[in-house]
């Protein structure tokens, strides 16, 4: 069988490595060429001695020269440094920007969060993302809008563990949509690989947590309340009907993100029972091949997903604080990053959705 050659730049990052993990165990996909910046010259093995199928490459200069040729290219580069350059790429190849710079549909939320160029919006590469309701009131999913595209933008990992515990909350109207809280514990891979400040040490980090990004400043927000207006049948012009305290807590872990989500429950939400609320999100989530809506009074653990694509997924109901709780487990690098722009890969190019993917996990 023919395989599609794919260039992966920032390969030696974490998100580019996590791609290269998947793609090389990949029946489609054959990784011809890897990219990087302070890299360039190394061979691959000297980076990622954990893929031995590709330790041979050799990691060249991130150009559109080197990129260009390859039926798929893979951008794992920081915010900022893919937009300018994706505007040199093959138009023909499928490019899939693991980075903020095509995320966010409004100038505006880009500008306040970000900063610098705005860049078009890209095909969003979450497939279970709720985007309305059809003529018989059945879920519209992103994943309809993504065969054939050849831009895809990734979503942030924090905020596909959010919008994956609160979006059928949203869509049912369930919940008051400008009281909800967000707090997470990300694994420290989710601060990237380049050491930024002394808390990324690991003699400060070892035994420690600590918040980051705090007051309303993480840059994953906007994109946040971009999805829960979709989720419940808006635009993203209509994300400002939506608030946010969203706060990330970094512990000492190297993957994995635990996102705990409440908001205050509406008249329809606190007149349901437990059982009929968990229940939507059986139904929400229904073959939804890498979506784990666990049973009852069991709760998401992020050592159950490390590895995988799957998001473990529970949804609790406080009925003394009138308010309801999700909460989504998923692996930062791999369902929040690689694993998911990979499940979008297989949809746009016709494979089959989870080839090349798990939804086991590594525990213990």
């Amino acid at each position: 069988m023919a395989k599609y050659t794919v260039a992966v730049a920032g390969a030696t990052g974490y998100a580019g490595g996590e791609a290269l993990r998947i793609l090389a165990a990949h029946p489609a996909f054959e990784v011809t060429c890897v990219a990087g910046h302070s890299s360039v010259g190394d061979r691959l093995g000297r980076h990622m001695p954990h893929i031995p199928q590709l330790a041979d490459l050799v990691v060249e200069d991130t150009t559109p020269e080197v990129l260009n040729g390859h039926d798929v290219i893979i951008l794992a580069l920081p915010h900022g440094a893919s937009g300018a350059l994706a505007a040199q790429l093959d138009p023909d190849a499928v490019v899939i920007d693991l980075g903020a710079d095509h995320r966010l549909e409004e100038r505006s939320a880009w500008d306040a969060y970000y900063g610098g160029d705005f860049y078009e919006h890209w095909a969003y590469g979450m497939p279970e993302l709720i985007i309305g309701r059809d003529a018989e009131g059945g879920y519209v999913r992103q994943r309809g809008v993504l065969p054939g595209s050849r831009r895809i933008a990734g979503p942030g990992c924090n905020v596909t563990a959010v919008t994956l515990a609160l979006q059928p909350a949203v869509a049912e109207g369930l919940v008051e949509t400008t009281d909800i809280v967000a707090d997470l514990v990300v694994g420290y891979s989710g601060a990237g690989k380049n050491l930024k400040r002394a808390n990324l040490l690991a003699a400060e980090a070892f035994g420690s947590a600590v918040p980051y990004s705090v007051g309303g400043t993480h840059r994953h927000i906007p994109e946040i309340l971009q999805n829960l207006a979709h989720a419940a049948g808006l635009t993203a012009a209509d994300a400002d009907r939506f608030t946010l305290g969203f706060t990330p807590i970094l512990a000492p872990m190297s993957r994995g993100i635990l996102a705990s989500v409440s908001a205050r429950l509406t008249d329809r939400g606190a007149a349901m029972s437990d059982a009929d609320i968990h229940a939507i999100w059986e139904r929400a989530y229904a073959g939804q091949e890498f979506m784990v809506v666990l049973p009852e009074g069991v709760l998401p653990a992020t050592q159950n997903i490390i590895g995988s694509n799957a998001a473990h997924l529970q949804v609790v109901v406080d009925r003394k604080a009138n308010r309801l709780l999700a909460f989504a487990a998923i692996d930062n690098l791999n369902r929040g990053t690689a694993g998911q722009a990979v499940q979008s890969l297989n949809i746009a190019l016709g494979l089959p959705e989870d080839q090349g993917l798990t939804k086991i996990g590594v525990a213990p």
